[in-house]
């Protein structure tokens, strides 16, 4: 139902603090399962200090609740990233680390053409597809100018409105319905 390049949107009934109106990339989807990265939770941690030897300033991305002491990452540096994996035109999915932190250095790439990601969420066979017939996800193909907003925050109810119809509609659904 799902494939790469996807955004996974969680729906209002959602209520798992780990997903609670949370917008995921989809990053790889195998038999093995899938992996994504919550792409707009951004965290009160720089880069720099969950990885030392970085240089700059980039905020740090909770990317899920799979070994959250691992940084992932989104770029758009693929063809200069070995074994980077595309997710969708202009956007990759980690590789090896010392070529984006040189590239960085070197300041052929910033920080707003990467994206840092403590964990990740990850499902297994037959678990995403199960989780979308039951409500929990709404699917939508990703965009890529999303994936890299500065205004993460706000990203749930943006992707809903772009999704137009009945989840426009959603993108104002109270935090807690039980107060409406």
């Amino acid at each position: 139902m799902a494939k790469v390049g996807d955004f996974l949107v969680a729906a209002p009934v959602l209520r798992d603090e780990n997903f609670f109106r949370s917008v995921v990339l989809l990053c790889v989807e195998e038999e093995e399962g899938a992996v994504g990265l919550v792409i707009n939770r951004p965290l009160d941690i720089d880069v720099s200090h969950f990885i030392s030897d970085m240089r700059g300033k980039s905020q740090l991305h909770f990317g899920g609740p799979v070994k959250k002491d691992v940084v992932s990452y989104l770029h758009r540096h693929g063809d200069r990233v070995r074994s980077a994996l595309p997710v969708m035109p202009g956007v990759f999915f980690s590789g090896r680390f010392e070529d984006i932190q040189t590239l960085i250095r070197d300041e052929e790439a910033s920080y707003t053409d990467c994206r840092f990601f403590a964990g990740f969420s990850s499902w297994g066979p037959g678990q995403l597809d199960s989780e979308i017939s039951e409500g929990s996800w709404f699917v939508t193909r990703a965009v890529r100018e999303l994936v890299f907003s500065a205004r993460a925050q706000d990203l749930w109810s943006a992707v809903l409105r772009r999704m137009g119809g009945e989840y426009a509609m959603l993108a104002n659904f109270p935090l807690d319905p039980s107060l409406n």
